[in-house]
């Protein structure tokens, strides 16, 4: 229970509470489970307040400061916090339902299993906050600052999303619970933010066309050698971490698939295949074989799939087959000297753009211009 001295100054006021917080720095006042339902404290001092289990419905509390307080299992159903002072705050399984927490700074405070129903958070700092399972069901994130907040097992339901800030950062130790009513809402949110909530990369992939927004990137397939199998690996993480969709043989072949007639119906899948040129890919029975299939498909959709890339200057060589096809009839994207950072990410940075949407318009020239 609420020691009552304390209680008692309390609602006298928030300026008497102000004065006698001033005059005893040193009480960290005790308001367990204080009926404070329709008070009006704002700009209120409860730094370091125990307010465990208090009820505060309807309370004004814009502009009050509950920085380090504890304010677990207390009810909040539609008190106004606007621009209150909540960092570091312990706020387990606070209920925040229908409050306004426009402005507020929640700065690394624990909001574990809070009710965030229909709560206004326009512009709130939650940044470092834990929202592990909270609740957000219609809640108003419009302008709110997520950076680093746990997301483990939030609930994020019928939530616009699309103006939040630091989405791509937000921690997940495990999938979120997050709607169809969210994802439209919402449109284009980070990559890295829709794997934490746990939507496998086949969802992902067709999010855009579900949601009636234009792919940003081609999906493709990576056609090389094993023995480029460094190089690969390194360009399908970077192609991923930008959201471009890539089938890579060693991440999506399955166990007991038939290879020849798996990697035919990825080829037919995809929009474009990326084909990674050395001395080695161009021996290959495999590059071989996926390089007929993409050019049939060209051919029977007549447009561009083939978009070529090189490691080395072995294709300049041969004067017959699909090498020289390739080597006369397309520009290449040039990673001679992948293993130079800045040289990398150039090279890097010029395929990303050519499988922008819209690059059919330039017949699959990769690194021109």
């Amino acid at each position: 229970m609420a020691n009552e001295g304390h209680l008692s100054v309390l609602k006298q006021g928030t300026a008497s509470w102000n004065q006698w917080r001033a005059s005893h720095p040193e009480i960290k006042p005790d308001l367990q489970d204080a009926p404070l339902a329709e008070v009006d404290l704002s700009g209120a001092n409860l730094f370091e307040a125990d307010l465990t289990g208090a009820f505060l419905r309807g309370a004004m509390l814009g502009g009050a400061d509950f920085s380090k307080a504890d304010l677990s299992r207390v009810t909040l159903f539609e008190a106004n916090l606007t621009n209150a002072e909540l960092s570091w705050a312990a706020l387990f399984e606070v209920d925040l339902s229908e409050a306004d927490l426009s402005s507020a700074n929640l700065f690394g405070a624990n909001l574990y299993q809070a009710n965030l129903r229909g709560t206004n958070l326009f512009g709130a700092n939650l940044e470092g906050t834990d929202l592990g399972r909270a609740t957000f069901i219609r809640a108003r994130l419009v302008g709110a600052n997520l950076t680093g907040a746990d997301l483990t097992e939030t609930i994020l339901a019928d939530v616009d999303l699309s103006r939040a800030v630091g989405l791509d950062s937000c921690r997940h130790f495990g999938p979120a619970i997050i709607d169809h009513r969210t994802l439209i809402r919402s449109g284009g949110l980070p990559l890295n933010f829709l794997r934490g909530c746990g939507l496998p990369d086949i969802l992902i992939e067709y999010l855009p066309s579900m949601v009636k927004e234009p792919f940003e990137f081609y999906s493709c397939f990576i056609s090389y050698s094993n023995a480029d199998g460094d190089f690969a690996e390194r360009l399908h993480a970077d192609l991923q971490d930008k959201g471009v969709r890539c089938w890579f043989a060693p991440e999506h072949m399955k166990i007991g698939d038939k290879i020849r007639i798996r990697i035919d119906e990825s080829i037919r899948a995809y929009d474009k295949l990326l084909l990674v040129l050395s001395r080695d890919s161009i021996r290959s029975q495999w590059v071989d074989q996926e390089v007929e299939t993409a050019l049939a498909r060209e051919r029977a959709q007549n447009r561009t799939l083939l978009l070529p890339i090189t490691l080395d200057d072995a294709i300049m060589n041969i004067d017959a087959g699909w090498p020289a096809y390739v080597r006369n009839s397309r520009h290449m994207g040039d990673f001679r000297r992948w293993r130079d950072r800045d040289a990398y990410q150039n090279a890097f940075n010029r395929l990303l753009r050519d499988l922008k949407a819209g690059t059919e318009s330039q017949h699959g020239k990769l690194g021109s211009g």
